[in-house]
C-alpha cells in the first residue's frame, strides 16, 4: 500500500507523542513493505519553537519526507490557527490529496499544517481517509484541556483561555468546519478509550464512526544490552521524563523528595517551566535534571529506575512515558486524574495511582523500598505491553481498519471499536 502521513510536526521539527507515533507507525509500516510518505509543515515548528533547535534526526531508508515550508514563514501557520484552512500550503497539501495513487490518506496533529479545511482538499475519493485524535483539539482550542494555563478544564471558557494565551481568535469554531472535515472520514481514531468517550459525549460521533486504537511501542524499543560499564547506580532514584511544562505536575513532585532523602529524583526533559522548576528544587540535592535525552539513554535511564513517576495534572490523551517504562521493565505512579494515565498505568496491574501529595510520596516510597511490590508491578506492566501495546497488534488492527474502509467507506462497523483488543487476545494464545 501506498500511504501518505499529514501533520504538523515530524522528524528535526518536532516534540511531543503526535511525532513519535507518526515516526514509530512509518517506520512499522516500512518494514511490512509499505510505501510511506509524510508532509509536515516546518513553519509551525519555528512559529512556537521558542528556544528548542531542530533535533538531529536521520529518516529511515524508503520514507519519504516531505517538509512544508511557506515563503510567508510563521504567517502561514498563523493563518490556518485563525481561519481553519490551509491558505499558503494548500498547493502542496492539494497535490499530495489528489495523487491517485495513493491508498490510505491518515491525519494526525492538523491543528497548524491545514486546519479542518485540510480534510476537505483532495479529488483522491476511492482511498480511505482515517485521523488519529493525538489531543483535543477538534473540540479545545488550547488543545489539552488545560484551563487557563493553571489547571484541568472543568468548564469550557475558550475565549479567555485563548487571549490568556496569546492566541488569535478561532472564528471558525463557531461554523460547520470540524463536522465537514470529520464526514471526509472513514474513521476517527483515538489513543484511549478515555480520549474517546470525552469526543463521544460533545457529539463527534455524529460526523464519524469512532474507533479506540491505542498507540504501541517499537519491537526492542528498550532491548540494549547493559553495557560493561553501566554500572548500578550507588543510590536508588525515581524517574520522570517529560516536556516541561507546568500542566506536567513535576513541580507536585519535586518538593516531596525532601521527604524522601534516601533516594534521587531524575527528570528527563527541556521546556519552557525548567527555570521554574530548577528554582523549586534549590537546596534538594538529590533532584536532578538529565536534559532531553535521546531514546536509547531514556530506556537507559529508565532501566535503572526504582518507578517512573507520571505526574500530569491534564487529561493526557495517552502518555507514552508509561509504556516506555514499562519497555525497560520498571513501574510507575501516576496521577490517577491524569486521563488515559488510569487506563495505561493503573488498569495494565503495572503501576501505583494517586489522588493527593501523601498517596503520591507514599506510592514513591513504597517502590523505592518494596523490591517485591516492584518485580510484580514490572512483570504486569511488561506483559500488558507485550499483547496489547505490541507492535504486531498494533499494525494487525491499523491494517484491518485500512482494508475494512477501502471496502466499505462507511466503516459503521469497522470490526468493533476495540479491534485492537480481540487482535491483542490472539496474540496472547499460547500456540
Amino acid at each position: 500500500m501506498k500511504i501518505r502521513m499529514i501533520t504538523t510536526f515530524f522528524g528535526p521539527h518536532s516534540f511531543g507523542g503526535d511525532a513519535a507515533y507518526v515516526e514509530r507507525l512509518s517506520q512499522a509500516l516500512l518494514r511490512r513493505g509499505h510505501e510511506v510518505h509524510v508532509h509536515y509543515c516546518v513553519d509551525a515548528f519555528n512559529a512556537v519553537r521558542g528556544d528548542q533547535k531542530p533535533r538531529e534526526y536521520q529518516a529511515p531508508e524508503g520514507l519519504e519526507i516531505h517538509p512544508l515550508k511557506s515563503p510567508f514563514g510563521v504567517l502561514s501557520p498563523i493563518l490556518t490557527q485563525a481561519t481553519g484552512k490551509p491558505w499558503l500550503k494548500t498547493g502542496g497539501l492539494r497535490e499530495a490529496l489528489d495523487d491517485p495513487a495513493t491508498d490510505l490518506f491518515h491525519f494526525h496533529n492538523i491543528s497548524l499544517v491545514g486546519g479542518p479545511g485540510v480534510l476537505e482538499l483532495g479529488s483522491n475519493h476511492h482511498a480511505p481517509r482515517i485521523m488519529t485524535a493525538h489531543e483535543y483539539w477538534l473540540f479545545c482550542p488550547m488543545h489539552l484541556l488545560w484551563k487557563n494555563g493553571e489547571r484541568a478544564c472543568d468548564a469550557p471558557q475558550c475565549l479567555r483561555c485563548m487571549l490568556r494565551d496569546h492566541k488569535p481568535p478561532q472564528l471558525w469554531r463557531g461554523t460547520s468546519a470540524v463536522p465537514r472535515g470529520l464526514s471526509r472520514l472513514s474513521t476517527l481514531l483515538f489513543p484511549s478509550a478515555h480520549a474517546l468517550e470525552e469526543h463521544r459525549k460533545r457529539g463527534l460521533g455524529r460526523h464519524v464512526p469512532l474507533v479506540h486504537l491505542p498507540l504501541f511501542l517499537p519491537d526492542g524499543w528498550a532491548a540494549a544490552p547493559r553495557r560493561s560499564s553501566e554500572e548500578p547506580e550507588a543510590r536508588p532514584y525515581l524517574a520522570a521524563a517529560g516536556r516541561l511544562v507546568a500542566m506536567k505536575g513535576f513541580q507536585r513532585v519535586i518538593p516531596l523528595m525532601k521527604y524522601l532523602p534516601e533516594a534521587d529524583l531524575r527528570i528527563a526533559g527541556g521546556g519552557p517551566y525548567e527555570n521554574e522548576l530548577r528554582k523549586l528544587a534549590e537546596g534538594l540535592t538529590n533532584v536532578h535534571f538529565e536534559g532531553l535525552l535521546p531514546g536509547h539513554r531514556l530506556a537507559r535511564l529508565f532501566r535503572g529506575a526504582r518507578g517512573v513517576v507520571v505526574p500530569s495534572l491534564f487529561p493526557e490523551i495517552f502518555g507514552y512515558v508509561v509504556l516506555e517504562a514499562f519497555a525497560a521493565g520498571t513501574p510507575v505512579v501516576v496521577h490517577e486524574g491524569g486521563g488515559a494515565l488510569q487506563e495505561t498505568g493503573i488498569q495494565s496491574g503495572g503501576g501505583l495511582g494517586y489522588t493527593s501529595d501523601v498517596e503520591l510520596l507514599t506510592a514513591m516510597r513504597r517502590l523505592v523500598h518494596d523490591d517485591r511490590l516492584r518485580a510484580q508491578l514490572a512483570a504486569r506492566g511488561r506483559q500488558t505491553l507485550e499483547t496489547a501495546w505490541s507492535e504486531d497488534t498494533h499494525l494487525e488492527a491499523y491494517m484491518q481498519i485500512a482494508t475494512q474502509g477501502r471496502a466499505d467507506r462507511g466503516l459503521s462497523t469497522l470490526a468493533g471499536p476495540h479491534a485492537w483488543r480481540r487482535a491483542a487476545q490472539r496474540r496472547a494464545v499460547p500456540d
